[in-house]
């Protein structure tokens, strides 16, 4: 039987301590060894937070599976942002391309539950809403009108 260990972890900076090592300390691996996968693994996604899963078997080897981060955390890393705003619905913080928020959902996509483009697009601009963050210089909900109404429909083709 495997144990599985999932935990949020900063991209490249997993460190020993919690929540890792209190997770992994009684299954008694090697928390160097693990810590130093998760960080070679997750080196790509500095700055974001990044799920990974660790699997430890019966005979103490593990597997370490690395998640992409929330689509949150893409999206202001595309902005080149820490947080998002505290009043998204009154403070904007700042403004994504079409083509940045196709990189999110193509990024996103094997996470995500839609089947076209065009809707994974759409889950990228729901996550805009919360964050305070414009898409193409409109507010999400009037970008994803624009979605449905087939504006974008030629960079949104597969």
């Amino acid at each position: 039987m495997a144990d599985v260990v999932e935990v949020l972890v900063p991209g490249g900076k997993a460190n020993p301590g919690p929540p890792l090592g209190p997770a992994l300390g009684p299954l008694g691996i090697n928390i160097k060894k693990v810590v130093d996968e998760i960080n070679n693994k997750t080196k790509d996604y500095n700055g974001m937070t990044v799920p990974v899963k660790v699997i430890v078997d019966a005979s103490r080897n593990f597997t370490v599976e690395v998640g992409t981060p929330p689509t949150s955390a893409l999206v202001l890393s595309e902005l080149k942002l820490e947080k998002g705003s505290g009043t998204p619905n009154t403070n904007f913080i700042g403004s994504l391309t079409i083509e940045q928020a196709i990189k999110v959902a193509q990024m996103k996509r094997d996470a995500m539950l839609s089947y076209t483009l065009k809707n994974a697009v759409k889950e990228v601009a729901g996550t805009c809403v919360s964050l305070g963050v414009m898409i193409e210089g409109k507010k999400p909900k009037e970008f994803i009108a624009e979605v449905n109404a087939g504006k974008y429909d030629d960079k949104l083709s597969e």
